[in-house]
């Protein structure tokens, strides 16, 4: 890497800050949500808001980028306004008036995805574009995992150490998170590169046959199949034109389309369990720290595990991987809930965080095998919008999964909530199956 590229790269780390004030917000939104009277179901719309907030913000600020041809402003902007709505949290005294500043959060967050994209990979041949890709994802993922165990820490000593109560230190925190949010605001200022010159319809056009060639380089830009700057960028690499149409009508049916059904359903699967899991462990006496010890041991264990996952798909065909991992969550999920009544903390902790291990690396498997899988079963000509398709699906079933897990954990319990989860999981293994069936395998 040259010099040049290294002072470019150097206003990620202002990125990561912003990302790890994000990371500890996402869990931090809802304990602070339940601290103030939310129940499962809001937390759940809380996690609901936040997956279909983040789609709207990133198109309307790809569509401003297109046209004033500016990032540098957009990039701060987005970091400026975290900070600010973080910061201001602390003053709300509602949960719904908590779940509309987490919406604006996502919103914002996202908003700055189409921008990211395109300087990330200013100034590289087409053929980096995954590894810069990766490299962005690096920072965010470390950040988030960074932002996370902070939280852990700090949510462990604020008692002990200064005598705050719970809800004093959540506040505290969300000021302290804002301020980390400042800070990286402060950094990319200092340290943004020079303005790009690549266009957003040029990006989009040489994405689409990044995307037709499985993306490839890192691992870790497979690390998180969807989020706001793979749905928009999927979103924007959809081609809806007459041929487009004929395509994707033609090929009803095929193994591509029932591989994105089965993905639409395991992420609303993943969101039946995952929306209304923090009202979960506070209810069964779980703390604040223990609960992002929690989140950190998932995280960390997935991260640890994305790239010998990616070694051991060139040995052990995918979707028999997937189909494993996908199998193990159907019984994990449950298993939390048995655990998590039955065993009471502090012994029900160590427990309950193997299972959470579990999930975290079940979870490196679906994410290096997935988007690998689309690339796959597409057809060359609509690789493309295969793949575009699949980001958008996996925000929309994580969307809704979450609003139903609410519901039903609301109205009938958290272990029906958890069974749910299952059930829709072992029915997505059936179509994943039967791919393995089809493909003779």
């Amino acid at each position: 890497m040259t010099q040049s590229h290294r002072t470019t790269d150097a206003w990620l780390y202002g990125w990561a800050l912003g990302y790890a004030a994000v990371g500890a917000a996402s869990l931090l939104v809802p304990l602070y949500a339940i601290d103030l009277g939310a129940g499962a179901l809001l937390v759940s719309l809380i996690a609901a808001t936040a997956a279909f907030a983040g789609v709207p913000g990133a198109i309307l600020w790809g569509w401003l980028v297109s046209r004033t041809h500016r990032r540098r402003p957009f990039i701060l902007v987005a970091l400026g306004l975290t900070s600010a709505v973080l910061a201001l949290t602390p003053l709300l005294s509602s949960p719904w008036t908590v779940l509309a500043a987490n919406a604006l959060l996502w919103f914002v967050v996202a908003a700055a995805a189409p921008v990211l994209n395109l300087v990330v990979v200013e100034g590289h041949q087409q053929h980096q574009w995954p590894v810069r890709f990766g490299l962005l994802n690096k920072y965010q993922g470390y950040g988030w995992l960074a932002g996370l165990v902070v939280g852990a820490g700090w949510s462990g000593v604020a008692g002990s150490a200064f005598g705050l109560s719970p809800l004093v230190a959540k506040r505290l925190f969300f000021v302290g998170a804002g301020l980390t949010a400042l800070l990286g605001a402060f950094v990319v200022y200092l340290r943004y590169p020079e303005r790009p010159r690549i266009t957003e319809r040029r990006f989009v056009r040489l994405l689409r046959h990044v995307q037709q060639n499985g993306f490839g380089g890192d691992r870790s830009t497979r690390a998180v199949p969807f989020g706001p700057g793979r749905v928009y960028w999927g979103l924007r690499s959809l081609r809806f034109g007459d041929d487009a149409r004929r395509r994707l009508r033609s090929r009803l049916g095929t193994p591509i389309v029932r591989y994105l059904a089965a993905a639409t359903l395991f992420f609303a699967a993943f969101s039946v369990f995952f929306g209304p899991l923090p009202a979960f462990l506070t209810d069964v006496g779980y703390g604040t720290d223990e609960v992002f010890v929690l989140f950190v041991v998932s995280s960390a264990a997935s991260a640890v595990a994305y790239a010998p996952v990616g070694t051991l798909v060139a040995r052990i065909d995918a979707l028999r991987l997937q189909t494993s991992a996908l199998v193990s969550r159907a019984i994990l999920f449950p298993l939390v809930a048995v655990v998590g009544l039955g065993v009471a903390p502090p012994g029900g902790v160590v427990l309950v965080g193997a299972l959470f291990a579990a999930i975290g690396l079940s979870w490196a498997v679906i994410a290096v095998t997935a988007t690998g899988l689309v690339t796959n079963l597409a057809p060359e000509p609509i690789r493309s919008e295969a793949l575009g398709a699949y980001t958008a699906l996996g925000s929309l079933g994580g969307g809704v999964g979450s609003a139903v897990g609410g519901v039903v954990a609301g109205s009938v319990g958290y272990v029906a909530a958890f069974a749910l989860a299952a059930v829709c999981l072992l029915a997505s293994v059936a179509v994943v199956v039967r791919e393995r069936t089809v493909r003779g395998i």
